[in-house]
């Protein structure tokens, strides 16, 4: 049987994004299509609250989703639709902007650590003029197990299916099938799950070491793998890590910051209708 190899290891880089909010790009920008059906990864976490208390004021998007992971922290949605929802440890937020959402992000604290990830996954062309929709998840809401050799999941999106257990997460997409699972893996255990021939995989690993088929990789790497074979992880240190799989579009993708579209025509759509001040009707 073959197995997935690793095709490339990265590291983020540290920008900054909203009013100011330090954090670690993961990939997002050049080349797109490598990572599709996802556009961008970030990560954020800091216990200074001068690298995050200014937030996220109102801002759009149009023509994908996001999905924000909350690992410790509380953070305020609104949005123009009139949704307000509190993100806390443990939560998730849920939010397609298709044809078009303003929305701010605020934290809802002054002092103590912050720490999650967001993720742009990409909508096919049919469906980028849908109407937006939004959802939060407690953490109650969202799956979490034990395998039975220890191994801790929360499985945010997909099916987990590994050592004889298969486990729905909160979220299901038809078209792009995304796979969100947050594994922690104690010293010296191994898992294999399973993932459908076709899917993009990539790994981050935000804490100690794992081995993919042997090929190591330390914390704050993040690998995308091939997308056919057997997923073999394990460790001898113990490591926590970041599970995506999606099922590529294979569509053009044109970005103009906050706009995530098929066509050059249709970004500047975008922008007009945002300065004209008709972009949620």
């Amino acid at each position: 049987m073959t197995t997935r190899e690793i095709l490339s290891i990265s590291t983020g880089r540290a920008t900054s994004d909203g009013a100011g909010v330090s954090l670690t790009r993961l990939f997002g920008g050049a080349e797109p299509e490598r990572f599709d059906p996802f556009l961008m990864l970030d990560e954020f976490g800091s216990d200074n609250p001068d690298e995050y208390i200014a937030g996220f004021p109102a801002h759009p998007h149009r023509g994908f989703e996001t999905i924000t992971y909350m690992l410790e922290g509380r953070m305020r949605h609104e949005d123009h639709l009139g949704n307000v929802g509190l993100l806390e440890s443990g939560g998730v937020q849920w939010m397609t902007a298709a044809r078009g959402v303003i929305h701010s992000e605020m934290p809802q604290q002054e002092h103590g650590a912050m720490r999650g990830f967001q993720l742009w996954l990409n909508l096919p062309a049919k469906n980028k003029l849908d109407e937006p929709s939004y959802r939060d998840f407690s953490p109650a809401e969202i799956p979490r197990m034990t395998l039975p050799n220890g191994i801790e999941a929360v499985v945010v999106a997909g099916q987990l299916c590994a050592e004889g257990v298969s486990q729905a997460g909160a979220v299901q997409r038809l078209d792009t099938e995304p796979q969100l699972f947050d594994l922690h893996l104690p010293a010296g255990t191994g898992l294999s799950p399973q993932l459908s021939d076709g899917l993009r995989v990539i790994l981050y690993v935000f804490d100690g070491e794992l081995l993919v088929g042997g090929q190591r990789l330390s914390k704050n790497q993040l690998a995308r793998l091939s997308d056919q074979g057997e997923l073999a992880l394990s460790t001898s240190s113990g490591a926590r890590v970041l599970l995506l799989a999606g099922r590529p579009i294979g569509e053009p993708i044109v970005q103009y910051g906050p706009f995530v579209m098929n066509s050059r025509e249709e970004i500047e759509q975008a922008l007009r209708d945002f300065r004209d001040g008709v972009f949620t009707d």
